[in-house]
């Protein structure tokens, strides 16, 4: 024999060797796409976010507002339309620096109606009627301040700008998949969904719901970590910082008396003497005698109060609501009429209201009584001339 194996007496070799197996370690990947750590993350960055979003809510309309931790799930169309309040109020946020993509976030119908009720001055039980284009600009507007203030928290986190466009408020009916691909496109499929529970004062206890794809939520995660990374790179040796209080000199020696006891100044050190003198005031030179070390100080930030009951202390939050419009209302005068009155009703009934000719006419905004006023003619209209504001 030439010394060199044939191929088969080489596979009956490999056949007869029981080579060991090596498993790669298990890397938990959720329905969806994604890990349990990236789950973990957007956990994290939605709390930071929608929680600086609840304090600008909460300044918005005077009331305390809570949003607890969320949790991260997978939905479908058809599994929210199955689980969620129909109708429903939805709002697209689209990233315009900083990110690219869309979330949307969804609210009942109930809570909108509440939210918006106290953007515009009243108690908040003003729900009933129906949805109009007036309440979709108002939460339209609170959305785009909660949501600005989440970007900047989100910049923050990021350490880059992030901008985004004015919110678009719909009532969306959850009803077929035309209203999703309506609404976008990732919704047709499986999308990442974080819910809130959301507390505004003893009127709404409910709850909220952010959604983006999944593609989002890895551009996200991506991002975050590649940041942490660099801020545990940039960060500098322990061993320095703790290494430095050993150069301090040692303290000079003091007097036995005065070893264990603080400087006491004044009458209290007075009063706390003992009758034996161990604890009198001692001299001046002996404090002017203590090591002096360089320490730094900072000063001590409080956080504002939220809960103010007065709305007229709250004046510098109009900004927020210049841009939501109001219904303003100009009555002639009243009149009660019974229904038999009111069926014998024709073409030339003079009806007489509560009002003297000439006296001016009241000027409503949203039903609130504001200002006073006289009838003018403007070209082929009527106008009101304000004469009076009501304060």
């Amino acid at each position: 024999m030439d010394g060199m194996l044939s191929q088969e007496e080489i596979n009956a070799l490999l056949n007869s060797v029981n080579m060991p197996s090596y498993d790669p370690a298990p890397v938990t990947i959720l329905d969806g796409g994604l890990t349990d750590a990236e789950k973990d993350a957007i956990g994290e960055i939605s709390n930071i976010s929608m929680g600086t979003a609840a304090t600008t809510l909460s300044q918005l309309i005077n009331q305390k507002v809570s949003i607890t931790t969320p949790t991260v799930s997978y939905a479908t169309w058809d599994s929210l339309m199955t689980e969620y309040e129909k109708p429903c109020v939805c709002i697209q946020v689209y990233y315009t620096s900083g990110l690219e993509g869309n979330n949307i976030l969804i609210l009942k119908e109930h809570d909108v109606r509440v939210i918006t009720d106290l953007m515009m001055g009243g108690d908040g039980t003003q729900t009933s009627g129906e949805m109009t284009d007036l309440h979709l600009s108002a939460i339209g507007e609170a959305m785009n301040q909660m949501m600005g203030s989440a970007s900047t928290s989100m910049s923050s986190m990021l350490s880059k700008k992030i901008d985004i466009s004015p919110p678009t408020a719909s009532l969306v009916k959850l009803t077929e998949i035309v209203n999703a691909r309506d609404i976008a496109d990732f919704l047709t499929g499986t999308f990442v969904k974080v819910a809130f529970k959301m507390e505004i004062g003893d009127l709404v206890n409910s709850e909220i719901m952010q959604m983006y794809s999944v593609e989002f939520a890895k551009n996200i995660y991506e991002q975050f970590m590649s940041m942490t990374d660099e801020s545990s790179k940039a960060a500098p040796a322990p061993a320095a910082s703790q290494a430095q209080p050993a150069a301090q000199p040692a303290a000079p020696s003091q007097p036995a008396q005065f070893s264990q006891q603080p400087p006491v100044q004044g009458a209290f050190a007075q009063s706390m003497a003992a009758p034996n003198g161990m604890y009198a005031q001692p001299a001046p030179a002996a404090y002017m005698a203590q090591p002096v070390q360089n320490v730094n100080i900072a000063p001590v930030q409080f956080q504002p109060f939220m809960e103010i009951n007065n709305p007229l202390l709250k004046t510098e939050n109009i900004d927020l609501l210049l841009d939501v419009p109001l219904e303003v209302t100009a009555e002639l005068g009243r009149t009660s009429k019974s229904i038999k009155e009111i069926l014998e009703f024709s073409p030339g009934t003079i009806i007489e209201l509560n009002r003297l000719a000439g006296e001016p006419i009241d000027v409503l905004v949203n039903g609130k009584y504001v200002a006073k006023g006289e009838v003018v003619v403007i070209e082929e209209a009527f106008g009101i001339k304000v004469t009076e504001v009501i304060k």
